[in-house]
């Protein structure tokens, strides 16, 4: 399995299939990547952790991703010892120990680009970039510069190749723009869809995934924008659209046969509304011809993702 920052790469035609997997005979090779939604730790979830530890809260899930080739978490939080918040309402940090907790789960990758991981300033969010990748986990979503930030990620399993672009969408509260600073992935839709459009071109055997930061807190529908937003980058290439923020699971959708989950909702956090403590794992299982989508319901307990 190789894990790689690229500047371009694309998708090939994907037959999106519920609850199936791709790879139902030994022989076909396949490459299986789940993605969660949002990971809180700090403030309740903190707590839980001085209770019980960090691997507690990862225990169900941790066969799951263990077993796959690859794990996606949205990390909603730095991961620093440095303490220099922004002036912002929730602020949130982790302990930079826990970042090989959560390689030891399984989990592979972590997106960066959302309305978080900066909350301890620039040298917090870059002290974030080293403590993951020391612990063995990929950032995506973060560079040194704001060009190197929105650089896909690729995931490669002899033939087969996925890349991760991943950008948030929000404005960021007290958060300066510097292009030529640390930063995380602010493009828009837009670019993005030109981004794909031209990797597609170059890379027509590669499968495209795209991990937004979007959407509208506790509304359990996409908003028109983010509807016309995902469908352009299925028609520019996408294969899969994988979104959170709104801390609730949206309706997924499928568009050309493209598997769309608006939101998959909290995974590691400490709300505790029934609408909130629901998430959804999505896998997909990619061979070199096709990709199937198989869900793994979660329930959230005292901060715990557990499988259903």
């Amino acid at each position: 399995m190789n894990f790689h920052r690229i500047s371009r790469i694309t998708g090939c035609i994907v037959i999106a299939l519920l609850m199936l997997t791709a790879c139902q005979h030994p022989s076909e090779e396949c490459l299986s990547v789940a993605f969660t939604g949002d990971v809180l730790l700090d403030r309740g979830v903190r707590q839980q952790i001085q209770k019980k530890g960090i691997e507690h809260l990862f225990e169900s899930v941790t066969p799951l991703f263990r077993s796959l080739d690859a794990t996606v978490i949205n990390l909603e939080c730095p991961v620093t010892s440095v303490r220099s918040p922004l002036h912002k309402k929730y602020i949130f940090r982790a302990e930079p120990i826990w970042a090989e907790a959560l390689a030891q789960a399984g989990i592979t990758h972590a997106t960066m680009a959302n309305n978080h991981t900066m909350d301890q300033g620039r040298s917090g969010l870059t002290d974030t970039y080293h403590h993951l990748l020391s612990a063995g986990i990929t950032p995506i979503g973060y560079g040194e510069t704001a060009s190197e930030s929105c650089q896909p990620i690729l995931i490669q399993k002899k033939k087969i190749k996925v890349v991760l672009y991943n950008s948030v969408m929000l404005p960021l509260e007290n958060w300066v723009y510097l292009e030529n600073s640390p930063g995380v992935c602010q493009q828009p839709i837009e670019e993005l869809e030109a981004e794909i459009r031209n990797f597609k071109r170059q890379n027509p055997e590669s499968y495209v995934i795209v991990v937004l930061h979007w959407g509208v807190e506790y509304q359990r529908l996409p908003t028109l924008s983010q509807r016309k937003g995902a469908h352009l980058l299925i028609r520019a290439g996408a294969d899969a659209i994988i979104g959170h923020h709104p801390h609730i699971i949206q309706q997924e959708e499928y568009y050309e046969g493209k598997p769309i989950f608006y939101s998959l909702g909290n995974f590691v956090f400490d709300q505790r509304k029934p609408e909130t403590s629901q998430s959804v794992i999505v896998q997909l299982n990619l061979t070199t011809t096709k990709c199937s989508v198989k869900l793994h319901p979660v329930v959230i307990k005292h901060c715990k993702p557990e499988l259903q």
